[in-house]
């Protein structure tokens, strides 16, 4: 793969998905929408799956792998979460949880099956091919809300669809794909085994890590309640009423929203970097005589 290959994606298609939305914008073409919705959502997931499969990996790792983790991995994802929230998941105190566990848990699942096949396991390649799955299913998410967002009450909005995918194309790189990857590198540490400790340990942690960020807009209005929340707002909220609030307490809301949503993302950045440390006790994998494979110094996958 050519170096800084993801650079060269991300800059066409950032352009090339400028310049659609610039157009749909003047003309008012509505065929051009599914074309924003789709190079919006898919761009950044895209990049980076681009990027990870230049940072190593074995023979195992092949294109057609790759591409079947992203798609067929991803879209059993978001099937498989969204049949199991519609029976499980109801409002209540446990429901980010369930969401977590939920979605963490069918990502992990088409990680087994798209991987099934492989005979090495190297815990490199299972953070590659993890993060590919989690990058599907965020583009296959993205996609479904950047399409919700159209909608207004006054019809269309342009500018809503966006804003939704720049607020989450801007933040995909440290969701699905991050969490993904982690479960992946342990999967494959663990030798594909589902239900070794490691495995189990990870998911139930990458899970709290999901409702944590799910919740986080939850506990950021529940710290600021706490922190310079007024009589007149408790005695309104006791009775049922949603109270008018501050300009510094929408101030003080935003701080602790992101503030708890970096904190997360720093957690699972370690956590991952932690991983791919573990992997130089592992089997090099140097170049081979055509300088543009690896290969490990044992025989590759069959």
């Amino acid at each position: 793969m050519k170096p800084k290959l993801w650079r060269r994606i991300f800059v066409i298609g950032l352009l090339l998905w400028t310049a659609t939305v610039a157009v749909t914008a003047w003309t008012g073409n509505s065929n051009l929408v599914p074309t924003v919705v789709l190079f919006g959502s898919f761009l950044v997931p895209v990049t980076f799956v681009v990027w990870a499969y230049g940072r190593g990996r074995s023979p195992g790792v092949t294109v057609e792998r790759l591409f079947m983790a992203f798609v067929v991995g991803g879209i059993l994802g978001v099937l498989g979460a969204s049949l199991l929230e519609s029976w499980l998941v109801h409002p209540s105190i446990t429901m980010y949880v369930l969401v977590g566990l939920i979605e963490e848990g069918v990502k992990l699942a088409a990680l087994v099956f798209v991987t099934r096949h492989m005979e090495r396991r190297f815990t490199r390649d299972g953070v590659v091919l993890g993060a590919t799955v989690g990058f599907g299913f965020a583009a296959f998410e993205s996609a479904g809300y950047a399409f919700n967002a159209l909608f207004s009450a006054d019809g269309l909005s342009l500018a809503q669809l966006v804003e939704t995918e720049v607020l989450r194309g801007i933040l995909t790189p440290v969701g699905h794909g991050l969490w993904t990857a982690i479960t992946g590198g342990a999967l494959f540490a663990a030798g594909g085994r589902l239900a070794s400790a490691r495995v189990v340990l990870t998911y139930l942690g990458v899970s709290a890590l999901h409702a944590l960020w799910d919740s986080m807009t939850a506990i950021a209005i529940a710290i600021t309640l706490v922190l310079t929340g007024q009589p007149w707002q408790f005695r309104e909220l006791r009775i049922g009423m949603v109270p008018h609030v501050t300009d510094w307490q929408v101030h003080v809301f935003t701080i602790v929203n992101w503030a708890g949503l970096i904190v997360i993302s720093l957690v699972a950045l370690v956590w991952l970097w932690r991983i791919v440390a573990s992997t130089r006790r592992e089997p090099q994998i140097r170049p081979n005589n055509h300088g543009n494979e690896r290969v490990p110094p044992t025989a590759p996958d069959a």
